[in-house]
């Protein structure tokens, strides 16, 4: 069986940028420690906006410039990258929350193996269920989880609130 590990958004902006969370910055050593000791493939998604993105439909309603490519914000955080540094991964850039791009990356990884999947990342109510979800919906039938101590939302509320939906479907939380 394949091991995958998706990092989801674990960049500037929402570390200690433009969008970042002081529960954003407690998770950066558990996130570093996970991808350390992974062994198996690791994808690792980068939020990828433009000049333009006040014009997008995000844009109009969360109005906060953020991971504009190739800004320091659009960068992962530095503790991230260097612990990646050492590791080969796989870049998915997405221009909204989840990947459509990911399910496909992962597959061709499989090569037709089974395989588990654990997501770490930024924001869990966002970007991290959003992803948890395509993965769930397009592999229902491998196991899927989050480590919800590597995990943050926009708050503490809404990352709580995001890990129960994830659980309600059937993607395990620890």
């Amino acid at each position: 069986m394949k091991h995958f590990l998706v990092v989801v958004d674990m960049q500037k902006d929402f570390v200690d940028g433009a969008l970042g969370t002081p529960e954003a910055v407690a998770i950066v050593p558990r996130v570093v420690e996970k991808i350390k000791g992974f062994n198996g493939d690791i994808f690792v998604t980068f939020d990828t906006h433009t000049e333009a993105y006040m014009q997008t439909a995000e844009g109009a309603k969360l109005p906060v410039p953020h991971c504009i490519k190739p800004t320091a914000g659009w960068q992962l955080d530095g503790a991230v990258a260097a612990a990646l540094a050492d590791k080969a991964y796989t870049a998915v850039e997405k221009g909204t929350f989840g990947s459509v791009d990911l399910p496909r990356l992962m597959a061709d990884a499989a090569q037709g193996e089974h395989f588990d999947t654990e997501l770490v990342g930024l924001c869990t109510d966002i970007c991290v269920v959003s992803n948890a979800l395509l993965i769930k919906a397009h592999f229902p039938e491998m196991p899927i989880a989050v480590d919800a101590a590597c995990c943050a939302g926009v708050t503490p509320q809404a990352h709580e609130a995001a890990l129960a939906t994830m659980k309600s479907c059937q993607i395990d939380i620890h």
